[in-house]
């Protein structure tokens, strides 16, 4: 097969991961770091080139690790003819505002809302979509921040407070306020879609958020929720004409679905397919992508996938453990920073849970908390 250059917009871990799955099928990563506008290599950091421009010219293939792009950003590589999934699935997943239009326009279900604006949208929010409610910013915001909760009438002047600053920050900024949705559990759905519209679906995922941030993300057989989502997932991604890699997270409801939110890219509760699936998210994006055949999203043995945040190091005793698989970042200490994760393994769910109650006992408790507490739940 002939070489490919693709070119990642971002240059984090994603970047990082699909360099690693694309480079035995003869694909070459380069990633854009949209800050710097350097051109670096997503495994050492090194600096390869300068530009923009330079890097698409390079490239045959352009794609991107994160939503938050500036819009000019993406038009120039929409100009190029070489950017997918599109620039309007990016869009989407950068602003909220755009993802719920996608979202009615693909009748797929999803928590009632209003977009505000103003003080007189706020108060027509309380009125149409009801207290509780929560109330998100469309543009930024990720792992539970740009986001407050209405429970309260009384705290109505509090909260705009709190929401008009963000306004006041950003002229582009608007507030999304959704109905409070008394859920069970997430659930997320990632797959890939090809330009031919043939689909390659993973299984579902049980997800656990600590402090707003995914801690453990388990690969789950249920086929009449899977059956659900894939109907859900399915109505998005040609909606959006996508290409690449998709992931949608769901709330359950009792056993009804409905979409809080889409993520177009590999995603963070889809890296349990690293050892878990017979070819993994970052290879299946890749394939779509490069306009290669998808491959088997079939489940090989039953995987968790454990976040590791704000630590550098782990004990000794993880890697001595067999089913134990850690993925390293590559990043510099910060409180809270994802740095990297580590895939459970085992032959069976039941077993699943006897490794990762064996993981979480030699795990400091403070750098994981509530891990052990969240296994015993699934």
């Amino acid at each position: 097969m002939a070489k490919q250059q693709v070119l990642v917009l971002g240059a984090g871990q994603l970047a990082r991961m699909m360099s690693l799955a694309g480079a035995p099928l003869n694909i070459n990563i380069s990633a854009f770091d949209v800050g710097s506008e350097q051109i670096v290599h997503p495994l050492t950091g090194n600096v390869i080139g300068h530009g923009l421009n330079n890097a698409i010219a390079a490239a045959d293939v352009i794609t991107a690790e994160f939503e938050h792009i500036p819009h000019s950003i993406l038009d120039i590589c929409e100009q190029s003819g070489k950017f997918l999934p599109t620039t309007q699935a990016i869009k989407a997943g950068g602003d909220r505002r755009i993802e719920k239009q996608l979202l009615d326009d693909a009748n797929v279900a999803n928590a009632k809302y209003a977009i505000i604006n103003t003080r007189d949208d706020f108060n027509q929010a309380i009125q149409t979509v009801g207290i509780p409610m929560v109330l998100k910013t469309a543009l930024g915001g990720y792992d539970g921040k740009g986001q407050w909760r209405l429970t309260e009438p009384q705290q109505a002047d509090s909260i705009w407070n709190k929401i008009s600053a963000s306004l006041e920050v950003n002229p582009q900024q608007a507030i999304v306020a959704e109905q409070f949705v008394s859920f069970q559990r997430e659930v997320s759905l990632v797959g890939a879609r090809n330009a031919k519209g043939e689909l390659a679906i993973y299984p579902l995922a049980e997800n656990v958020h600590v402090n707003g941030v995914l801690s453990l993300s388990v690969a789950i057989d249920e086929p009449e929720l899977q059956a659900q989502a894939e109907q859900m997932f399915t109505a998005v991604a040609e909606q959006l004409n996508y290409v690449g890699l998709l992931a949608i997270e769901f709330f359950d409801v009792q056993g009804q679905l409905l979409v809080n939110e889409i993520a177009p890219r590999v995603h963070n509760s889809g890296h349990w397919t690293q050892q878990g699936a017979e070819v993994c998210q970052f290879e299946n994006h890749l394939r779509a992508v490069c306009h290669l055949p998808l491959g088997c999203t079939k489940t090989i043995r039953p995987t968790a996938m454990v976040n590791i945040l704000g630590q550098d190091s782990l004990p000794d005793a993880v890697m001595n453990m067999p089913q134990c698989h850690v993925h390293w970042y590559g990043k510099e200490k910060r409180p809270g920073r994802k740095m990297g994760h580590i895939n459970v393994c085992a032959h069976s769910r039941e077993e699943l849970t006897l490794n990762l109650r064996q993981l979480a006992s030699v795990l400091d408790p403070a750098a994981f908390p509530e891990l052990q507490h969240h296994i015993e739940q699934l």
